[in-house]
């Protein structure tokens, strides 16, 4: 059995990385590694780019907007995935919402 959907946020929802959450570069591997309490995640450069974004002041439409200029896609397209990996990083405690 898998385990169930987090909740997604509001598109209006403000993200930021919470008091002892912070991007890492792995040097070893050459990662981005997303270091919280006692937890490591290594990241895909997508995963960074989105975590980068974050400042507590931005809500996901704006963050996905630049997302999508940089990539050069459709903010259709690009904030749904947005809004599902912020939720998931929610769900795990690592993305707080101010």
């Amino acid at each position: 059995m898998s385990a169930p959907a987090a909740p997604a946020l509001p598109a209006a929802a403000r993200p930021l990385l919470p008091r002892g959450v912070r991007l890492h570069q792995d040097r070893v591997r050459q990662m981005p590694v997303l270091l919280g309490p006692e937890t490591a995640l290594m990241l895909d450069g997508i995963g960074a780019a989105i975590l980068a974004e974050l400042d507590g002041i931005r809500d996901i439409a704006a963050i996905s907007a630049c997302l999508s200029v940089r990539y050069g896609a459709a903010v259709e397209e690009v904030q749904p995935d947005v809004i599902a990996f912020l939720s998931d990083m929610a769900a795990r405690r690592l993305v707080a919402v101010a």
